[in-house]
Order: C-alpha cells, then sequence, then structure tokens
C-alpha cells in the first residue's frame, strides 16, 4: 500500500469510528486503538504534506491562532419561530393550519427544541464548505474553521448514500451538560465568571478566536433542516431527516408525525417530563406541517414562517430537602455558602448542591435545616435555592446561622461595608486562598502557563514545592520528577511553560497578581495609567482614585496590597525572576488619552480591524469598553448588522452612533 493509499484509508476508517461514536454514541474500538490509528495518520500527514486535506480528522484539535469571522449573505434567510407557552395557543396554530389548507389533510412533525446556536452548513459534492451562524437572518458570520472542530458535524458525507450535489441543512450547535458542567467547574476554580446556561456556553464558544478551545470544549449539534435546489419538493420535512440520517448526520431521535391536535399534545407532555433525562439542554417543542407542499402554500409573515411554532417549556423547579450548609473558600477570601441537599433531578441532570450566595440571601430565604426547599434552573442554569415550603417545617428545625470564621483556617471573617459577601482575611497562611491565587496567576487570561493545572497545583502544594507564585520559578526538572524519571518530558514541558510566561506583558502581570477586586479591566487601566509596577506600588490614594473605573474600595485594596510586607516579599521574587514589571516600548507607543473618560459599546461587523482589535484601540487611547448602554455611554461604535434592539436602546436614549471610518478618522 502507498503512503497516498494509507492516507485515505486511516482516514475513511477515522471517519467512521467518529460516526459511531459521536452521532450513533456506539463505538466499534477502544480509545486506545483509534489514537493509535490518529497518531499513524497524524505521522504520515507530516511526512506527505502534498496529502494534506482541511477535512482530514487530524485537523480536529484546532490551532491557537487568532481567526477573525467575515460576515456572509444567507443563500435563504433563516427567519425566527413564533413562541408560545400555551396549550391554547397550540390549538390556535392548528385551526389556523387547517384553515390555511382549506381542509386538506396535513400531518404535523413534532421534534425537540434544542437551546443552542442556529447554524447553517452548506455541503458541496458531500464536503463541508461553509458554516454560518444564523446573525440576524439575513446575514451570519462564516465560522466554518470553527464549526470542524465538532466532531458530531461529518466533514465529509458517507459515499455512496444519495446524497444531492449542493445542499444546506441547519441545526443547532449545543454544548452537553457534562461538557457544560466540567466547564463552569474549571472557570470556577479559576475564579472566572461561570456561564449562566449551556447556550451562552455554545455562542461563546463557537466565536472563540482559537479554533483549539472549539476542539478541547467537546460541543454537540443536532441538525434539523434541510434546504437546497436538489432536495425533493413535493417530499416531507420528516422523511428529509430521515434521509440526513443516512448521509451521516445527527438527527433527533425525538421526532414524531402527528395526524391529530391530540397526538402533538400528548408529545408535549411527555416531552416535557422526559427531557431531563436527555444529554443536552432543551427549552420546548418545534411543530412543523409535514409537507413542504403544504409549507410553501401556508407561506411566511414578515418574521416567521405560518407553518411552524414553538412550543417553550416553562422553567424547570424541584421540591428536595436541605440537609447541611457547608462553606467554600475562594482565592480572594471571599465565603460561598452551599447548600447541601438530597440529590434531585433537574433539566437534564442530578442536582444535590447549590450556591446560597451570601449570608443576606440565606436571612431572605429564613433556611433551617431540614427544610424542603424549592430548586430551580429555568434561565440561569447554575442551581439556585428559590425559596422554602414552610408547610413542611417542624418545630425542631434549627436556623441556618453563617458562619463567624473560616471553615479552613479559623480567622474570624470580615464583611466590607457594601459589600454582600464575608471574607477571610488571612491572605497569606489560609490554603485555598493560596492555591487558589496560584491557580489563578497560571490562568490562561493571566500568565498561561498552561502545562499547569489546579490538580498538578495542589500536587506541587501537597508535596512541598510551591507555597506561593513566586516559587513557580524556582522549580527545577529534577524537583517536579522526584523519584519517578517517568515524568522527565512532561516536567521540562512545565518548565518551558514557566519560562514563556516570563514574557507576558505588564497588565497581565497585574492581573495576575490577584489583587482583591482587580479584574482583567481594571488591571489593564492601572497598567496604562502607571505605566510601571513601581509607580502602581508608590500610588497614593487620590492617584489611584483619579484612574476611571477605580472606586474607593478597588483603591484601599491595592493599597493594602503593596503595603503588605508577605505581598512585597512575593513582589521582589517576581521582579528578580524576570516577569515584566513595566508597559513595553510597543505598548507605550502611540498611547494617546484621546479617549479619556469615554465609555464605548461596539456592535456589529467590521471590515478594517477585529472587535478585538477595536477594544485595545479603545483603551490604548484611554476610553473604556462597556458592554451594554446607557445614559452613560458616549457613543457606539457600529459596524454592519448592529442588534436591532442595541438600535432602539441607542435611539431611545439619544446615544451617538459612530460608523468605522469616522471612529479612524478621529483617531487620526
Amino acid at each position: 500500500m502507498t503512503p497516498q493509499e494509507e492516507i485515505l484509508q486511516l482516514r475513511k476508517e477515522l471517519e467512521l469510528h467518529n460516526y459511531n461514536y459521536y452521532v450513533l454514541n456506539k463505538p466499534t474500538i477502544s480509545d486506545y486503538d483509534f489514537d493509535q490509528m490518529m497518531h499513524r495518520l497524524e505521522d504520515l500527514e507530516m511526512f506527505y504534506p502534498q496529502y494534506a486535506d482541511p477535512n482530514s480528522p487530524t485537523q480536529r484539535v484546532g490551532s491557537d491562532l487568532n481567526q477573525t469571522f467575515k460576515s456572509v449573505p444567507h443563500k435563504y434567510p433563516m427567519l425566527s419561530l413564533a413562541n408560545t407557552y400555551s396549550e391554547a395557543d397550540v390549538r390556535d396554530f392548528y385551526e389556523r393550519v387547517k384553515t390555511g389548507l382549506e381542509g386538506e389533510d396535513f400531518e404535523i412533525c413534532a421534534e425537540m427544541k434544542y437551546d443552542g446556536l442556529s447554524i447553517s452548513l452548506t455541503y458541496v459534492d458531500g464536503l463541508l464548505t461553509q458554516a454560518v451562524t444564523r446573525g440576524d437572518g439575513v446575514r451570519g458570520d462564516d465560522v466554518t474553521g470553527n464549526v470542524r472542530m465538532i466532531r458530531s458535524i461529518p466533514l465529509r458525507l458517507k459515499e455512496g448514500s444519495g446524497y444531492p450535489h449542493e445542499f444546506e441543512i441547519r441545526g443547532e450547535i449545543l454544548m452537553p451538560w457534562t461538557s457544560f458542567e466540567k466547564l463552569n467547574e474549571q472557570r470556577a476554580k479559576a475564579e472566572e465568571d461561570l456561564f449562566a446556561n449551556p447556550r451562552n456556553a455554545a455562542s461563546g464558544t463557537l466565536k472563540s478566536q482559537k479554533s483549539r478551545v472549539v476542539a478541547e470544549r467537546g460541543l454537540d449539534a443536532y441538525l434539523y433542516y434541510l434546504l437546497g435546489d436538489e432536495i425533493p419538493a413535493d417530499g416531507g420535512h420528516y422523511e428529509n431527516l430521515q434521509m440526513a440520517a443516512q448521509w451521516g448526520f445527527k438527527i433527533s431521535q425525538g421526532m414524531k408525525k402527528c395526524k391529530s391536535i391530540d397526538e402533538v399534545l400528548a408529545f408535549i407532555n411527555y416531552w416535557d417530563t422526559e427531557r431531563k433525562n436527555l444529554p443536552v439542554a432543551t427549552d420546548g417543542i418545534v411543530l412543523k406541517v409535514n409537507s413542504l407542499r403544504q409549507q410553501r402554500h401556508l407561506g411566511y409573515t414578515a418574521k416567521s414562517p405560518r407553518w411552524a411554532i414553538a412550543y417553550k417549556f416553562k422553567a424547570e423547579r424541584a421540591c428536595t430537602r436541605l440537609n447541611e450548609v457547608t462553606y467554600q473558600v475562594g482565592r480572594t477570601g471571599a465565603i460561598t455558602p452551599v447548600a447541601n441537599m438530597d440529590p434531585v433531578q433537574l433539566a437534564g441532570t442530578m442536582v444535590k448542591r447549590a450556591s446560597l450566595h451570601n449570608a443576606d440571601i440565606i436571612r431572605q430565604l429564613d433556611l433551617h435545616i431540614g427544610d424542603m426547599v424549592y430548586v430551580e434552573k429555568g434561565g440561569e442554569i447554575i442551581p439556585k435555592v428559590v425559596g422554602v415550603d414552610t408547610s413542611q417545617r417542624t418545630a425542631e428545625m434549627q436556623p441556618v446561622q453563617f458562619i463567624t470564621t473560616c471553615p479552613e483556617c479559623g480567622t474570624p471573617l470580615v464583611r466590607i461595608e457594601g459589600e454582600a459577601a464575608h471574607y477571610c482575611p488571612n491572605d497569606s497562611t489560609c490554603p485555598p486562598q493560596i492555591k487558589g491565587r496560584i491557580e489563578h496567576f497560571i490562568s490562561r487570561r493571566a500568565m498561561n502557563i498552561d502545562s499547569l493545572g489546579p490538580e498538578t497545583v495542589d500536587d506541587y502544594w501537597q508535596r512541598g514545592l510551591i507555597h506561593n507564585v513566586a516559587d513557580l520559578y524556582g522549580l527545577t526538572v529534577a524537583d517536579i520528577c522526584g523519584h519517578n524519571r517517568g515524568r522527565i518530558k512532561s516536567a521540562q514541558k512545565v518548565i518551558d511553560s514557566i519560562e514563556a510566561s516570563k514574557q507576558v506583558p505588564f497588565e497581565r502581570v497585574v492581573f495576575a497578581l490577584g489583587i482583591r477586586f482587580v479584574g482583567e479591566t481594571t488591571a489593564k487601566l492601572l497598567a496604562r495609567a502607571f505605566k510601571s509596577m513601581e509607580a502602581l506600588e508608590h500610588a497614593t490614594l487620590e492617584q489611584l482614585l483619579d484612574v476611571d473605573g477605580v472606586g474607593g474600595v478597588i483603591a484601599e485594596s491595592i493599597i493594602h496590597y503593596f503595603h503588605d510586607p508577605h505581598c512585597l516579599e512575593i513582589l521582589g521574587r517576581l521582579r528578580e525572576a524576570g516577569l515584566q514589571m513595566a508597559l513595553s516600548e510597543e505598548a507605550l507607543a502611540g498611547q494617546t488619552d484621546k479617549l479619556q473618560g469615554l465609555s464605548i459599546v461596539i456592535s456589529g461587523v467590521f471590515a478594517h480591524h477585529s472587535r478585538d482589535e477595536y477594544k485595545e484601540l479603545i483603551e490604548k487611547h484611554g476610553g473604556k469598553n462597556v458592554g451594554s448602554i446607557s445614559k452613560k455611554t458616549s457613543f457606539i461604535l457600529a459596524g454592519d448588522n448592529m442588534g436591532p434592539a442595541k438600535l432602539e436602546k441607542a435611539q431611545k436614549l439619544g446615544v451617538k452612533i459612530m460608523n468605522e471610518e469616522e471612529f479612524l478618522q478621529m483617531l487620526d
């Protein structure tokens, strides 16, 4: 067998195994055997680059190269569906269809409404050629490179399965519950903001500038609509999807053709309960007239098809027993109370813990140990206690008393005026705070020491290798390996990654220090205002308050940090290790105050620069990026396809809208 023949054979076999695993959930070989085949293909493609193929299974690991997304028009507009929460509205829809078809018999295809990100995929000669987001329905973002990382989306259709020369298939990009919970667990350990629900997580992931992020987060996809000149015009929607499944697409198994309104309502009632067992988030049922001919006859309104409607489920709630309240200590010392409950199934997962946020929430709920509490996910997928069934409370149940000392080190807790949270002030020896600060320090948006993770940090801590962030820069390969010489390769990778972090720019070093209340944006503002760690260290309260976005609480926290001998000792060691302690000449070049004091919202798609590049420009010239429009917004930097809601709000508040050319001219 020639190298080219072996490459083609391996690709074909790996594509089949991918389909069996990610679409059918029925793997036929072990992970080890799959990995061995993949490694062999990677080696062959490296030695024979002339046989490179962007649709090869080896290309589904992604890269760290930044990419931008261009706006492209949809061949067929992507309209939204009319929504309802009422069975009466479903009956009305059914009657409207009956009237519109003038008594002709019809079937309704009932299917799951997946809660994800709409996507349109184009295939030519069985190969994926383009993937476009819904956008405003007329134009969307080309995210083909990222969609190639989703393993349940075929890059190449099954040979001989009868697919047309060219067609479009639409569906939903989703993050399964298991991937979502894993991602939020990682973000919680890094004390990053949690994603509210799988839809937000999927959307944020698909728009990532780095395809490697998409590959790592385990997105999934279900396809639900076929379009194209070669699709049978007189067929049925249900039949088309069964045909697409034969081509290699992942199609919902929860579909049914209904011949009466009673069958439709029975389908809705069944899935209102059964959807809790699905691996992905769903928020309703979509009802479509099955016949494509009848769909064309019924037509469209300005916003949605007359032949379809979406029935949305109400927010899920469950009742279970509160057994205990425990307390977690974060890297900043913030204390988070956690409700520990009898396990209860909610929105596809088994829930037994829910955040209670702070002492005020506990007091408002009037919680007692043993209470029957209501837990809800709804739109906010993170479980939360929303109420108590006091009718089931007995006299011996004791009210929950918020703790007064740190559960880890015993230090008396403090509460800063105006803050909801209690804190452990012992940031020098409280173990969760120290490990948490190290995990924050190495995180991607800080020092980006990507060869380390929370488990590794805990291992080094337990072995006495590190006690603070400065200890990282004294590690050696021998320290990490210990008596296990098999660790040499991975240990060297860690040391190389630590060494590379010395080139991380100054503003991220400020963020990495983990100064309480100093987030990523504030760190950039401080770096730009003071330009060096020495100047920041000696800044007065008045100088700090002069920085836009820095208030009294943040300023006092910064001063406290730079007056703490323990913090100064660590900072000195980081300086000696060679970290960037001032803005680089490149960062200083071209810095102005042309946008000083201005709060700017970015919206739309741009021709000359990406959104991230415009954010950097705004910060470089002294402006402030804000995410939402208010009376305090100075102006909106608007590209093509600015969101209609933002446009309406801007007009209502009288906020100026500036286009790309005007903005660049403003900056010369």
